[in-house]
């Protein structure tokens, strides 16, 4: 099949931009939605489209009952509890900041590695984990950040998040699921979004109707389950198919940065001098960790299932 240059750059721009706008997104629409609520609602719609385009195209809907439990795991473990308590946790973080904490995902994905398969860590593994930790350190030890209410607690959640879609990507990679991601995701999306309605409810989450939602909250959802969930996923598969996995994970570091300068412009979110260094040592970390991967053939992908 021949590659068109067009449709792969337009599959980088989303990767890039659209998910890393979808911190600034989330950031918006929290400050009138309930978290999960919010989260249930996105996912739900999205789940729902994917299927009746995967219907559409023909695609087998038929799933074993292993592959079922497989999906509900898959995305408690993504959608529920990574995405759902990470919308959550923007409630007292900056959206910058929590895309700077969401990138240290491969180096969460590495200790699980080593901790549960015994794999052994190269060099520039290595390398990537102390910078990795030593960014992080730079990022959270910030007076300004841990001074404010809630804070802490913000990122601890975010990091639990992070953990989360971590084993996730691990467990993804060993697991028994339907071979179309048209088909996988969808269901993913739709149970992990009835999954977060529950949630919602049983914490008692007000749940408000779309017509009392201001106009930027409304588009800002629009534009998470059209744009976040469908097209910057299908994007990421595209890229998957048709370019080396190496550039496909520049995302990782990419994504901060968009995330970053969006609430700097859209949002005025301060960035330290402190933030601008940790966020270089941190990236820095993960592109020693994402570049060890041309010397293995372990199929983990250290990048979360973005959605």
């Amino acid at each position: 099949m021949k590659k068109s240059t067009g449709l792969i750059i337009l599959a980088f721009f989303a990767i890039y931009v659209i998910w890393g706008s979808t911190y600034l997104l989330n950031k918006i629409a929290v400050t009138e939605i309930s978290p999960l609520f919010l989260s249930s609602l996105r996912f739900t719609t999205a789940g729902t489209i994917m299927l009746i385009i995967a219907k559409l195209m023909k695609y087998p809907l038929y799933t074993s009952k292993k592959q079922l439990l497989n999906i509900v795991i898959t995305c408690f473990l993504f959608l529920v509890y990574g995405n759902g308590v990470f919308v959550w946790a923007l409630k007292y973080i900056d959206s910058g900041f929590g895309a700077l904490l969401a990138s240290t995902q491969p180096l969460f994905v590495l200790l699980l590695l080593r901790l549960i398969d015994g794999k052994e860590m190269q060099r520039k593994s290595i390398i990537g984990v102390g910078l990795g930790i030593l960014g992080m350190y730079l990022l959270v030890s910030q007076n300004e950040i841990t001074a404010s209410e809630n804070s802490i607690l913000g990122i601890f959640m975010t990091l639990s998040c992070v953990l989360s879609w971590s084993y996730g990507s691990v467990f993804v990679s060993k697991a028994n699921l339907p071979k179309n991601f048209f088909v996988s995701t969808g269901y993913q999306m739709l149970i992990g979004g009835i999954l977060l309605f529950v949630f919602s409810s049983f914490f008692g989450e007000e749940w408000h109707s779309p017509t009392m939602w201001s106009n930027k909250v409304t588009l800002c959802m629009t534009l998470l389950v059209i744009f976040g969930s469908i097209v910057a996923f299908t994007a990421f598969n595209y890229l998957l198919k048709n370019v080396s996995p190496e550039k496909v994970a520049t995302s990782a570091y990419v994504n901060p940065v968009i995330a970053l300068l969006l609430g700097w412009f859209f949002l005025s979110e301060k960035l330290s001098v402190q933030s601008a260094i940790a966020s270089i040592v941190l990236l820095t970390g993960v592109y020693f960790i994402n570049s060890r991967k041309k010397q293995t053939k372990n199929k983990v992908t250290t990048k979360p299932q973005k959605v």
